[in-house]
């Protein structure tokens, strides 16, 4: 049995919960950039991917099939969370387009990056990282899904 996939579905399970209790009932009295601008600085943190890359945060060995693709792509993920921050605070109207863009890239870096570490075995090597899939990946998956509820509940440019 992996650990850290049980931990991975276990605290998706538990975002998910705390989303569904707490934000998705909600929705339609808030305004997106209410609850997009906090999803977004949540984001802005994805730089800590590059933990993947240094010694001391992961234990030698691991596959760098996995570290290069999870790092950079939390990177990437990381800087179009905070190009669209000021965007969707000013209600710039390519602000959706950024959004957009952030939600589908930031999606399919985690997908890629669990698919990678699982593939590559990945788990035996992360160390201190461990908290990342375990912990932070599932509430970045958690939030990635109310960030497309938004963007396909207001597709038409409403609110």
């Amino acid at each position: 049995m992996n650990v850290l996939t049980v931990n991975l579905l276990l605290s998706t399970l538990v975002f998910w919960i705390a989303a569904k209790l707490y934000l998705l009932p909600r929705l339609q009295n808030l305004k997106p950039q209410t609850v997009l601008l906090p999803i977004l600085l949540l984001h802005s943190f994805r730089h800590l991917g590059l933990m993947f890359l240094a010694p001391g945060a992961t234990y030698a060995g691991i596959p760098l099939q996995f570290a290069y693709p999870a790092a950079f792509g939390d990177l990437l993920a990381a800087l179009l969370a905070l190009a669209a921050i000021p965007a969707v605070a000013i209600n710039w109207k390519g602000a959706r387009v950024l959004v957009w863009i952030f939600a589908v890239e930031g999606t399919l870096d985690l997908v890629a990056a669990i698919s990678l570490a699982t593939i590559y075995g990945a788990h035996v090597f992360l160390g201190p990282a461990y908290w990342i899939p375990a912990f932070w990946v599932p509430a970045l998956l958690v939030t990635h899904y109310i960030t497309f509820v938004i963007l396909i509940k207001y597709r038409n440019g409403e609110a």
